[in-house]
């Protein structure tokens, strides 16, 4: 998804993390009042995006990723093998 090269007044960066190449990041839409987790893989050019649901604790989508991105169905391809 594209929320993260599109920084609007509106999106704003809640935590991010970076290792090996690996880029996750907490994200707020202050007009929707949406939070979601971006990752992505630059050594694999491979992201996804999760809208994280309001009866969810954001930073545990933040910190678990690959694991709310499985019990979703989300294919992230490459990205399984570096969690």
């Amino acid at each position: 998804m594209d929320t993260h090269t599109h920084h609007t007044p509106d999106l704003h960066e809640l935590a991010h993390r970076s290792s090996n190449g690996l880029d996750v990041r907490l994200l707020w839409t202050r007009s929707t009042n949406m939070v979601s987790v971006y990752v992505h893989d630059e050594l694999l050019d491979e992201e996804f995006e999760l809208v994280v649901d309001p009866d969810t604790s954001a930073l545990s989508v933040f910190t678990h990723p690959f694991a709310y991105a499985a019990w979703r169905g989300i294919d992230y391809g490459g990205l399984e093998a570096a969690a």
